[in-house]
């Protein structure tokens, strides 16, 4: 379980993040969406630990964070999370860096070495295995970048826009794929944003919607269909929540263009 309670962030004198509470239940597949430079990949970050809130707090299976280094060390093993831009070591193979997340998050080396295997066959990165990651092109780095998230067994996935970065039809296939296998397990919860609703229909449990740094609505789909009255698509229902003014602007924009 992951409970964020009242968080507050800021950049500078803006707030990025205003009172933020929400608990993501054990292996749910949640997704945060809204705008861009809403608060989505500040409220990943906290959640992941890599990001202090200025105020507020989050707890992971009842564990503070920040009470003490070695409770921090624990949580951090539970958890694989992924930039929307990771860092990557360009001098080294892809192979090569899943054995050393792997290693990192204490896998047995049988079960590595096999788990690495089906990972760069299920991206279609055999070929590129022992190549070096400079070799590697934007939609290769994601998927290693996937890869290595997946890698880790770890229980709680975060994932900034991991349908992102020039991922091709087969990877944002297997992706979804797998993301959707996880979402059957109880083990595992994953939290992820992207701006896709097409995708978030498909696999997600709730979705969290922010706005101006603050959490407008946390619900299933179809509990949205509710709060805003729309029965239509999912990208119709986040236009009435987010973008209210979105629909008219769009006609407006049609009806000037007319001769």
């Amino acid at each position: 379980m992951i409970t964020v309670k009242n968080v507050f962030h800021h950049y500078g004198i803006r707030y990025v993040l205003k009172d933020i509470t929400l608990t993501v239940k054990p292996g749910e597949l949640v997704c945060v969406m809204g705008p861009n430079g809403m608060g989505k990949t500040t409220l990943l970050s906290i959640m992941a630990g890599v990001l202090k809130p200025v105020k507020g707090s989050v707890e992971i299976d009842g564990e503070l964070r920040g009470t003490a280094p070695e409770k921090d060390l624990e949580i951090c093993q539970k958890i694989a999370f992924m930039p929307d831009h990771p860092w990557m070591p360009q001098t080294r193979s892809g192979r090569e860096f899943l054995f050393s997340v792997g290693g990192i998050y204490g896998i047995e080396k049988k079960r590595l070495k096999d788990h690495i295997n089906h990972l760069l066959n299920l991206f279609h990165l055999e070929k590129k295995g022992e190549s070096a990651i400079s070799s590697y092109s934007n939609g290769q780095k994601k998927k290693l970048a996937l890869a290595c998230a997946l890698v880790t067994e770890a229980p709680i996935l975060i994932l900034d826009e991991p349908f992102s970065g020039g991922l091709d039809p087969s990877g944002i296939l297997a992706l979804k794929k797998v993301l959707l296998w996880l979402a059957e397990r109880e083990d595992v919860t994953v939290i992820m944003a992207t701006p896709v609703p097409e995708l978030v229909e498909e696999i997600a449990q709730r979705i969290a919607i922010l706005r101006h740094g603050e959490l407008m609505a946390f619900d299933t789909p179809e509990g949205l269909r509710k709060l805003t009255g729309c029965s239509g698509s999912l990208n119709e229902v986040l236009e009435h929540l987010i973008h209210p003014q979105t629909l008219e602007n769009i006609q407006q924009y049609f009806a000037g263009e007319k001769p």
